[in-house]
């Protein structure tokens, strides 16, 4: 496969789990305001800014809407949802050949959506209204369109070195949104004990198993039983939950290792030597041994480990020299 379709589907599906996660932090948070005090919305905002990585140049002012519009709507932030879907639709172009029709309809009507004349002078009106509605069911929408777009990439692409190309961007993009999310409510709730004993811990609780779309499968298994040690363990070591780490980096290792099988590298050993050591470290992990650690240097270890993967595959795959590609 050439690097530039390699990359093309690499980012293209990055953007949108990006797009689909951070749809669905801003979603919960702004149905949890009506639930919650002054206080609690001082640090609730702040640390959903910490689980999407801190974008460059916002912070929190104290007004929810405000800042879940700029996180939605502002083309000016590279991080935002309607920028990711249109970077998305961009690589997508790039290499329309290689997706099914059903996958360019999906991505392109979404972008068509967002980018239609009157769009953001609409959703400036309804903000100005102090309305909530317009981004709430916008970010619905979102989350369905990124849904749908997975159902049909499953059902109608082939599976072969593309189809996992896109499995390797979804899933590294969803651990490492895993591990920053834990960590902002560690360093927010484990670590300030305080913070969590306002009467609203259940709250805070159902409202870090929503974000990964974690809250009935956690049920399903702990039943309705919120503590931080079973959360901890559902989102970080779960083998069959499809938004846990764990989960994660079995599918991107099990989507590497189909890459190399297909394209025939022979030089993949640095990228499945990372991959591998990461899978069977969370593999033989406990929450105990996790817990009794530095938990926030943990997290930040498998953001490092992750952060190496996406190098090396770009190094194998997208940036690499002649002299590389003649080797094999």
């Amino acid at each position: 496969m050439l690097s530039r379709v390699a990359d093309s589907l690499y980012w293209m599906s990055r953007y949108l789990e990006r797009a689909e996660h951070t749809t669905r932090l801003l979603d919960v948070n702004l149905n949890l305001m009506l639930d919650e005090s002054a206080s609690s919305a001082d640090r609730r905002w702040p640390r959903l800014l910490q689980a999407l990585g801190r974008p460059r140049r916002l912070k929190w002012e104290g007004n929810a809407y405000t800042l879940a519009h700029t996180l939605t709507f502002d083309t000016t932030n590279q991080s935002s949802v309607v920028s990711c879907i249109i970077a998305a639709r961009e690589n997508a172009r790039h290499m329309r050949e290689q997706i099914s029709t059903e996958q360019w309809h999906r991505v392109n009507s979404l972008y068509l959506e967002v980018t239609r004349p009157g769009f953001k002078k609409d959703m400036a009106l309804d903000l100005d209204a102090n309305s909530s509605d317009a981004p709430i069911a916008f970010l619905q929408q979102v989350m369905e369109a990124v849904h749908q777009f997975q159902g049909v990439t499953d059902s109608t692409m082939s599976h072969g070195e593309g189809w996992h190309f896109i499995q390797v961007g979804r899933f590294l993009e969803r651990a490492t949104a895993t591990t920053l999310l834990l960590e902002a409510y560690h360093e927010d709730l484990w670590s300030q004990p305080e913070h969590a004993t306002d009467g609203n811990e259940y709250l805070e609780w159902m409202g870090l198993l929503r974000s990964a779309t974690a809250f009935e499968a956690y049920c399903k298994v702990y039943t309705a039983d919120l503590t931080p040690e079973r959360i901890v363990e559902f989102l970080l070591l779960d083998p069959e939950f499809p938004h846990s780490l764990r989960f994660s980096i079995n599918a991107l290792q099990e989507a590497l290792v189909a890459i190399q099988r297909q394209s025939g590298k022979r030089r993949a050993d640095d990228l499945h030597r990372l991959a591998g050591k990461l899978s069977s470290s969370l593999a033989f992990a406990s929450v105990d041994e996790i817990l009794d650690r530095d938990v926030i240097g943990y997290l930040r270890r498998i953001q490092q480990q992750c952060n190496a993967i996406h190098d090396t595959i770009y190094q194998l795959y997208v940036n690499y020299s002649i002299q590389t590609a003649l080797a094999g």
